[in-house]
Protein backbone atom coordinates (compact mmCIF):
# COMPACT_ATOMS: atom_id res chain seq x y z
CA UNK A 1 0.00 0.00 0.00
CA UNK A 2 1.43 3.39 -0.93
CA UNK A 3 1.38 6.51 1.21
CA UNK A 4 -1.26 8.93 -0.04
CA UNK A 5 -4.11 11.01 1.41
CA UNK A 6 -6.26 9.15 3.97
CA UNK A 7 -3.60 6.57 4.83
CA UNK A 8 -2.37 6.05 8.38
CA UNK A 9 1.43 5.89 8.30
CA UNK A 10 3.81 4.55 10.95
CA UNK A 11 7.52 5.34 10.70
CA UNK A 12 10.72 5.49 12.71
CA UNK A 13 13.10 8.40 12.28
CA UNK A 14 16.40 9.88 13.34
CA UNK A 15 16.78 13.64 13.03
CA UNK A 16 19.96 15.70 13.13
CA UNK A 17 21.02 19.16 12.12
CA UNK A 18 23.35 19.15 9.11
CA UNK A 19 26.86 18.92 10.52
CA UNK A 20 25.50 18.36 14.04
CA UNK A 21 24.65 15.59 16.44
CA UNK A 22 21.44 13.59 16.62
CA UNK A 23 18.52 15.65 17.94
CA UNK A 24 15.77 13.01 18.08
CA UNK A 25 15.47 9.25 17.57
CA UNK A 26 12.21 7.28 17.68
CA UNK A 27 13.90 3.87 17.59
CA UNK A 28 13.93 3.53 21.38
CA UNK A 29 10.13 3.65 21.50
CA UNK A 30 7.05 3.40 19.36
CA UNK A 31 7.08 4.64 15.76
CA UNK A 32 5.53 7.99 14.88
CA UNK A 33 1.97 7.54 13.54
CA UNK A 34 0.07 10.16 11.54
CA UNK A 35 -2.79 10.61 9.06
CA UNK A 36 -1.32 11.50 5.68
CA UNK A 37 -2.68 14.53 3.82
CA UNK A 38 -3.89 16.45 6.89
CA UNK A 39 -0.79 18.61 7.56
CA UNK A 40 0.05 16.61 10.68
CA UNK A 41 3.82 16.74 10.05
CA UNK A 42 6.24 19.42 9.01
CA UNK A 43 5.58 20.06 5.28
CA UNK A 44 8.79 18.64 3.82
CA UNK A 45 8.50 15.41 5.78
CA UNK A 46 4.96 14.72 4.62
CA UNK A 47 5.98 15.51 1.02
CA UNK A 48 8.99 13.18 1.28
CA UNK A 49 6.83 10.29 2.56
CA UNK A 50 4.23 10.65 -0.24
CA UNK A 51 4.30 7.61 -2.53
CA UNK A 52 6.51 5.46 -0.29
CA UNK A 53 5.53 1.99 0.98
CA UNK A 54 6.01 -0.01 4.19
CA UNK A 55 9.59 -1.31 4.42
CA UNK A 56 11.07 1.71 2.61
CA UNK A 57 14.07 3.41 4.24
CA UNK A 58 15.52 6.69 2.99
CA UNK A 59 17.10 10.00 3.99
CA UNK A 60 15.73 13.46 3.32
CA UNK A 61 17.34 16.85 3.97
CA UNK A 62 14.93 19.72 4.63
CA UNK A 63 15.77 23.42 4.45
CA UNK A 64 14.15 25.60 7.15
CA UNK A 65 11.28 26.59 4.83
CA UNK A 66 10.18 22.93 4.59
CA UNK A 67 10.94 22.08 8.22
CA UNK A 68 10.25 24.38 11.20
CA UNK A 69 10.42 27.66 9.28
CA UNK A 70 12.88 30.50 9.14
CA UNK A 71 13.77 32.48 12.25
CA UNK A 72 11.92 35.78 12.65
CA UNK A 73 13.26 38.66 14.74
CA UNK A 74 9.64 39.43 15.64
CA UNK A 75 9.79 36.21 17.68
CA UNK A 76 12.14 37.92 20.17
CA UNK A 77 10.00 39.58 22.85
CA UNK A 78 10.11 40.96 26.38
CA UNK A 79 7.09 39.92 28.42
CA UNK A 80 6.06 40.21 32.07
CA UNK A 81 6.98 37.09 34.05
CA UNK A 82 3.34 36.86 35.22
CA UNK A 83 2.36 35.84 31.64
CA UNK A 84 4.41 32.65 31.88
CA UNK A 85 2.61 29.37 32.49
CA UNK A 86 5.88 27.90 33.75
CA UNK A 87 6.53 28.64 37.41
CA UNK A 88 9.75 28.43 39.41
CA UNK A 89 13.34 29.48 38.78
CA UNK A 90 13.89 30.65 35.20
CA UNK A 91 17.18 30.19 33.37
CA UNK A 92 18.31 31.10 29.83
CA UNK A 93 17.75 28.19 27.45
CA UNK A 94 14.69 26.86 29.29
CA UNK A 95 11.56 26.13 27.30
CA UNK A 96 8.58 27.77 29.00
CA UNK A 97 4.85 27.94 28.45
CA UNK A 98 3.38 31.38 27.78
CA UNK A 99 -0.14 32.77 27.50
CA UNK A 100 -0.82 34.31 24.10
CA UNK A 101 -3.93 35.70 22.39
CA UNK A 102 -4.02 32.42 20.43
CA UNK A 103 -3.80 30.29 23.58
CA UNK A 104 -0.84 28.59 25.29
CA UNK A 105 2.45 28.44 23.40
CA UNK A 106 6.09 27.58 24.06
CA UNK A 107 9.12 29.82 23.93
CA UNK A 108 12.79 29.72 24.89
CA UNK A 109 14.04 31.97 27.69
CA UNK A 110 16.82 34.28 26.45
CA UNK A 111 17.28 36.57 29.49
CA UNK A 112 15.65 36.80 32.91
CA UNK A 113 14.98 40.07 34.71
CA UNK A 114 13.23 40.88 37.99
CA UNK A 115 9.77 41.50 36.46
CA UNK A 116 10.22 40.64 32.78
CA UNK A 117 11.71 37.86 30.72
CA UNK A 118 13.13 38.04 27.20
CA UNK A 119 11.88 35.09 25.16
CA UNK A 120 12.38 33.69 21.69
CA UNK A 121 8.99 32.50 20.41
CA UNK A 122 10.51 30.95 17.27
CA UNK A 123 10.41 27.16 17.24
CA UNK A 124 13.74 25.93 18.70
CA UNK A 125 14.55 24.28 15.34
CA UNK A 126 13.52 27.29 13.21
CA UNK A 127 16.24 28.37 10.79
CA UNK A 128 17.96 24.97 10.82
CA UNK A 129 18.54 22.60 7.90
CA UNK A 130 17.59 19.15 9.16
CA UNK A 131 18.33 15.63 7.94
CA UNK A 132 15.95 12.76 8.64
CA UNK A 133 16.68 9.04 8.31
CA UNK A 134 13.24 7.49 7.81
CA UNK A 135 11.96 3.92 7.91
CA UNK A 136 8.30 3.37 6.97
CA UNK A 137 7.00 0.54 9.17
CA UNK A 138 3.30 0.39 8.26
CA UNK A 139 0.69 1.93 5.95
CA UNK A 140 -3.05 1.28 6.36
CA UNK A 141 -6.35 2.80 5.31
CA UNK A 142 -7.70 5.39 7.73
CA UNK A 143 -11.08 4.75 9.33
CA UNK A 144 -14.02 7.01 8.48
CA UNK A 145 -13.83 8.41 12.02
CA UNK A 146 -10.10 9.20 11.68
CA UNK A 147 -10.71 10.99 8.37
CA UNK A 148 -13.64 13.01 9.78
CA UNK A 149 -11.54 14.05 12.79
CA UNK A 150 -8.38 14.66 10.72
CA UNK A 151 -6.07 12.59 12.92
CA UNK A 152 -5.20 9.02 13.93
CA UNK A 153 -6.95 7.29 16.78
CA UNK A 154 -5.08 4.92 19.06
CA UNK A 155 -5.44 1.16 19.31
CA UNK A 156 -9.00 0.23 20.19
CA UNK A 157 -10.58 3.48 19.04
CA UNK A 158 -10.93 7.11 20.02
CA UNK A 159 -8.32 8.67 22.35
CA UNK A 160 -8.86 12.42 22.80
Amino acid sequence: MIIEKNKVVSFHYRMHEIGGEKLEDSHDGEPMVYLHGYNSLIPGLEQALEGKTAGTSFEVVLPPEKAYGVRHEIGLKRIPIKHLLTKGKLMPGMIVGINTVDGPSEAVVVKVGKYNVDIDANHPLAGKTLAFDLEVTDVRDASAEEMSHGHVHGPGGHHH
